[in-house]
């Protein structure tokens, strides 16, 4: 008789357990319809399930990721600016180039140009290691005078640490709605959680293009040379002595000046010389002749007689009588 009522007590405790068991996978089944049923309904769609675990790097398959090795090295942008006197910036810029070459870098942007027809400038962009900066900057400085030089270094390791979890995080959410869309059966259910994985592609993208930035800037030092050589006329100022050619030549240009003065006067001239050549001619022509004429009028007197007397002489000659 004691045998049974322990055998009903002991019955009862099983069916106990498996009522809860079935309730809490009933609730369970419950709560997955319900976040695949309402993505976009706050905390109770698939919006707030790929959300979960937001403070967690997570692998692909949802697990905790291990520490980033890369976390703890220090991430930096470094940049140059050289601005430098050559000789000749042909020469300059073709050994620029082998040296950012030589490192491992690359040439980005070049611009060159003749000012005035008297000397050359360059404006290079060099991309080179950052391993490498350092030694490509004291080359460079050293193909001539160096006017000027600035070089910073900006420290990102924040940035980039906060890029590479935020990129885990969103890799693991866009594979968790992937999941809900495998499990959905309803159109519109589907049709939603296909709007959150396009949204959070998007910004998984976003963030894969600032990571690659980041790695580039990190990774690849920038170095702007600006190359000029001096004018012509200033390459000889050391020995300002004249010499025989320059005496040469300052006594032709002497010469041709003297010359070219006296032309511009006989050329001032000129209409003088000739009219007074035409009135000249003119005196010859017919002065000559007009004094000719005048001489042949006037009676000739010889020298030691007496001139006759005029006929009134004579009349008062008589009277007198």
């Amino acid at each position: 008789m004691r045998a049974l009522p322990a055998f009903a007590a002991a019955l009862l405790t099983v069916s106990l357990a498996l009522a809860g068991c079935s309730m809490g996978a009933s609730d369970s089944q419950d709560m997955k319809a319900d976040s695949a049923a309402k993505p976009a309904t706050g905390q109770q769609g698939a919006g707030a399930a790929a959300d979960e675990g937001q403070g967690e790097k997570l692998t692909e398959d949802g697990k905790k990721a291990e520490p980033d090795a890369d976390a703890a090295k220090t991430h930096v942008i470094r940049t140059a600016t050289l601005s430098v006197e050559v000789k000749s910036v042909t020469k300059a810029l073709a050994e620029a180039r082998s040296v950012a070459l030589d490192a491992g870098g690359v040439i980005e942007d070049e611009t060159t140009e003749r000012v005035d027809d008297s000397y050359i400038t360059s404006h290079v962009v060099l991309r080179v290691p950052e391993a490498e900066y350092d030694s490509v900057l004291t080359e460079l400085a050293g193909t001539g005078k160096l006017l000027s030089r600035a070089a910073n270094a900006k420290d990102v390791t924040e940035q980039v640490v906060d890029v590479n979890s935020r990129i885990a995080t969103q890799r693991a959410s866009v594979n968790r709605v992937r999941k809900l869309m495998d499990q959905a059966q309803d159109i519109t259910d589907v049709v939603a959680l296909e709007s959150q994985l396009n949204t959070r592609q998007a910004e998984l993208e976003s963030l894969l293009a600032k990571q690659a930035s980041l790695a580039d800037r990190t990774t690849m030092a920038t170095v702007t040379l600006d190359l000029s050589e001096r004018a012509k006329e200033e390459k000889d100022d050391g020995d300002d002595s004249p010499g025989f050619l320059d005496a040469l030549g300052g006594g032709w240009d002497a010469f041709v000046s003297v010359l070219r003065w006296i032309v511009v006067v006989l050329a001032a001239i000129l209409p003088f010389v000739v009219a007074l050549a035409v009135l000249f001619v003119l005196w010859r022509l017919f002065g000559v002749r007009l004094t000719a004429l005048r001489a042949r009028r006037t009676p000739v007197v010889e020298p030691g007689a007496a001139p006759a007397p005029s006929p009134d002489e004579d009349r008062d000659e008589g009277k007198q009588d």
